[in-house]
């Protein structure tokens, strides 16, 4: 018997068909989709977790706030000084009841210093507005409102006429309390040369741990300059404190202790004021009549010009049996009851900086990159060989005699030994030995004062 066909099966394939493709299709839909926005998610918070890295771990968390027991919190130190202006942005953490650490650095310069702007001070503003940018760039959003933003000034404006200095600091004043940082009314200021040689000493003992470890023995600091020289040292000996002469001693408080330095800055003794001493010309004047300086610390048959302070000036060595010794003489009438002589500093030890460290790598005592040690009799000894030289070829450098011989002559006046040790170098723990790292340090320290004057 022949089977009749079940219409109602057919249907029921025809119906099913359709529905199972949509159903399949509905499932592998949800599915690229739910695998989407996983892939899209991983990506974002890898994306967040590099972007966390790149900010530093503590771009989120809000200042004051401690990262694994570390508290974090930044400074902005602008140097204007007479031929740029830099800017330092120092990091530090600090564990609780513990002294700073300095975990990071970043430094920019441009040029030329603000004093060249001292006729059209709004000129200044972009120069000023690009280095607060890169402070914007390398210190995270949460904590611009906590750091505090500082302008010291150093020869450049100390130079210029008081008024035109004042509207070059009032327009800086008012960049900085445009930006988003903590600015004091005492954020831009010049520096006198004791500032600048305490800030310096602060720097190198910091580096150096001394200013952790109570008990620790300091360093003191030398620095030579252009148009001056600063010691500064930590007196142990009463008599130190006693037989200085007023103005020589100032008074630092940091870290919740008082420190009585020893602090002088001489004006007129940095090395370029002292080579135009040496050759007879005075400060901001041109040569009388455009007459030719003479000077026994040349070489006999040197001729040739020097600028100085944008005065340039006609010069000449004169004919010498002993080059040495008539530039000795010369140096010690120019230096004769102008440098105060303390016993004490043969027994500290000391760093020293700038021309100190530029006149030993010249003459090879000192590696050019890494500095060195050396006794303060080894600038003598080279001062005689450079002037015995100078006597019979001409030098590359025309005043290596005479700055080697005033180096060694302003060293013993100071009261240093020709056997005592001197450290020389640019860097401690791979930190630039800059007198800002110090000031900003201080002026933060007088801020948590401030806000704690019972700690």
């Amino acid at each position: 018997m022949r089977k009749i066909p079940n219409n109602g099966n057919l249907k029921m394939t025809k119906v099913a068909y359709p529905l199972g493709l949509f159903i399949c299709l509905f499932i592998y839909v949800a599915y690229i989709k739910w695998h989407w926005a996983s892939a899209t998610q991983a990506f974002f918070s890898i994306t967040e977790v590099a972007s966390g890295a790149r900010r530093g771990q503590q771009a989120h968390s809000p200042p004051g706030t401690a990262a694994r027991g570390h508290e974090v919190f930044y400074g902005i130190m602008f140097d204007a000084g007479s031929t740029g202006t830099r800017v330092h942005i120092f990091q530090f953490t600090r564990q609780p009841g513990e002294t700073p650490t300095l975990t990071h650095e970043t430094f920019k310069a441009l040029k030329p210093g603000l004093s060249a702007y001292a006729d059209d001070v709004e000129k200044s503003t972009s120069g000023i507005q690009e280095l607060l940018d890169v402070a914007k760039q390398d210190i995270p959003f949460d904590f611009w409102k906590a750091t505090p933003l500082v302008l010291k000034a150093t020869a450049g404006l100390r130079l210029l006429p008081g008024e035109k200095a004042q509207k070059l600091l009032r327009k800086v004043k008012e960049v900085f309390k445009a930006s988003p940082f903590l600015v004091g009314e005492d954020c831009v200021s010049i520096m006198n040369g004791t500032d600048e040689g305490v800030s310096a000493w602060i720097t190198v003992n910091f580096l150096t741990g001394s200013l952790k470890t109570p008990g620790r023995s300091s360093v003191g600091m030398l620095d030579l300059g252009g148009g001056s020289t600063q010691i500064t040292f930590l007196p142990r000996v009463e008599d130190t404190l006693q037989t200085s002469p007023p103005g020589y001693l100032t008074s630092l408080q940091m870290f919740n202790r008082t420190y009585k330095l020893y602090s002088y800055s001489y004006l007129g003794l940095g090395l370029m004021s002292a080579r135009l001493a040496i050759l007879g010309g005075m400060e901001g004047k041109p040569a009388e009549d455009g007459k030719e300086l003479v000077s026994p610390c040349l070489s006999p048959g040197f001729t040739g010009e020097w600028e100085h302070a944008e005065i340039t000036y006609r010069i000449s060595g004169q004919k010498a049996v002993n080059l040495h010794a008539l530039c000795a003489s010369r140096i010690s009438e120019i230096l004769q009851n102008k440098v105060h002589r303390t016993e004490e500093v043969k027994d500290v030890d000391f760093y020293a900086f700038s021309y100190y460290y530029d006149l030993a790598a010249n003459v090879g005592l000192i590696d050019v990159e890494k500095g060195g040690s050396l006794v303060v009799g080894d600038f003598d000894i080279a001062a005689k060989y450079v002037c015995r030289t100078a006597e019979t070829r001409p030098q590359g450098n025309p005043f290596l005699c005479m700055d080697l011989t005033y180096i060694s002559l302003l060293l013993q006046e100071f009261g240093f030994p020709e056997n005592k040790v001197l450290k020389l170098t640019r860097k401690i723990n791979n930190v630039e030995t800059s007198w800002a790292l110090g000031a900003i340090f201080h002026y933060i320290d007088s801020l948590n004062r401030q806000k704690s004057p019972a700690l």
